[in-house]
């Protein structure tokens, strides 16, 4: 009797250890979140050719705030248009790619408290003598599919301009580059970034910033990550940590307000 009860307990050891293993990768796989971005965002989100990994100020912040709010990240990158549609049918769990908080988004999916102070702004050629959004009426006049710069057009220029909505950035930047389009209008940063790299002394930003926009992260409804998150964001700008990545990135951090 004493042998058969030794036999059965070294027999449950394995199938305990086998339980607990099966347990603890449950806990792992609930801890991985499947999340989207849009390789095309520049300085947001892009790729590194060397490493042929996604970088940029999004990632930067999104690794940042996984580590902190206990959860890991298994990275796809889709177009934008189709990110929002990704978070709200579940097929993804968050998604960070430059996104405005609008009202309407927020009727899909939850976000995050704002990480992000931006709006939109006018890129023309260097010789341009436009100096505003008013000045692009009867223009040509490319931004990206899906973007709240599109709807802003639509709403403020409507069929007096030739708006033609681009899948990627790069798309709508080689568009003005190669003449086939008058202006860009779209994120201030991004527009910001190719007119001090790639289009250094071709193009200029001009106007004033229009539409003031804050940038969250996008989590499906319902979703528990969305406090352990905002709680890691504020921790970040508790510490520094958050001005250390905005400035990797852009410079100097803005002022706490």
């Amino acid at each position: 009797m004493k042998n058969n009860t030794t036999i059965g307990q070294w027999l449950a050891i394995p199938a305990m250890a086998l339980s607990l293993g099966a347990t603890t990768l449950a806990h792992a796989q609930d801890d991985t979140l499947n999340a989207a971005t849009d390789p095309s965002f520049v300085p947001f989100e892009m790729m590194d050719q060397d490493s042929g990994e996604m970088v940029g100020f999004d990632m930067d912040m999104l690794h940042e705030i996984a580590n902190r709010a206990g959860f890991d990240i298994d990275l796809k990158t889709m177009d934008f248009n189709g990110i929002i549609p990704a978070v709200q049918t579940g097929n993804v769990d968050l998604a960070i790619a430059g996104i405005t908080i609008t009202d309407e988004r927020q009727k899909i999916v939850d976000f995050s408290d704002p990480y992000y102070d931006s709006g939109l702004r006018v890129l023309v050629p260097a010789s341009s003598d436009a100096s505003s959004l008013d000045d692009l009426a009867g223009k040509r006049i490319a931004t990206k599919i899906g973007s709240t710069s599109y709807d802003y057009l639509q709403k403020k220029l409507g069929d007096n301009a030739e708006i033609t909505p681009y899948p990627g950035s790069s798309d709508m930047y080689m568009a003005l580059m190669g003449g086939s389009a008058d202006a860009v209008f779209y994120d201030a940063p991004n527009v910001g970034y190719f007119a001090q790299t790639k289009g250094q002394g071709k193009v200029k930003v001009v106007g004033p910033m229009y539409e003031g926009q804050q940038y969250g992260i996008a989590f499906a409804k319902g979703s528990d990550w969305v406090e352990p998150a905002n709680k890691a964001l504020a921790s970040m700008h508790e510490d520094g940590t958050y001005d250390e990545i905005y400035e990797k990135w852009f410079g100097k951090a803005p002022d706490a307000k």
